[in-house]
């Protein structure tokens, strides 16, 4: 038992207090999403800011998306609410409602069981945004133009298709 709590304790003490938050590693798998849409992400870096504090509740990414790259695919949440704000270029959110361009200083918030949306950067130069989303387990994300529903279940992500066979 002291071992366990002696570890936990160390661990948590091995997070930093603060970094720059450019200068954090990038995530090492490019995409959660099954192969056949992993692909579709090439373009996209993310550092996971959250994880290197050790947050829990939520997660926090610094996302670089370069020319012709997108954020995800056309996606909403049925449990997970969702922010982005835009520090450096210009890009495009695209929603089921509409597109707006969002430039540095702009953001957005994603309600669960709200609209479905993504980023597209349509411009040549690379965009920077924060994006933050909390971890509610039991959440559903359903992707109205592709066969894929992502279930969190135990902190992973699983996927299936629309008819709820594995992948």
């Amino acid at each position: 038992m002291f071992e366990t709590l002696f570890t936990n304790w160390m661990s948590e003490m091995s997070k930093p207090l603060a970094i720059v938050a450019a200068e954090a590693e990038t995530r090492t798998k490019p995409s959660n999403y099954p192969p056949v849409f992993a692909a579709r992400m090439n373009g996209r870096l993310k550092r996971p800011l959250g994880d290197l504090f050790g947050l829990k509740n939520f997660g926090v990414n610094l996302t670089t998306l370069e020319s012709g790259a997108v954020s995800a695919l056309q996606h909403r949440h049925s449990r997970q609410d969702e922010f982005v704000y835009v520090i450096e270029g210009r890009i495009t959110l695209v929603t089921s409602e509409g597109e707006i361009e969002l430039t540095p200083g702009m953001c957005a918030g994603f309600p669960a069981a709200g609209v479905s949306h993504h980023l597209e950067n349509r411009t040549n130069a690379p965009v920077m945004y924060l994006e933050i989303g909390d971890r509610t387990e039991g959440d559903e994300a359903t992707y109205p133009e592709d066969d894929l529903i992502a279930l969190r279940e135990e902190g992973a992500w699983r996927f299936v298709h629309k008819d709820g066979t594995p992948y």
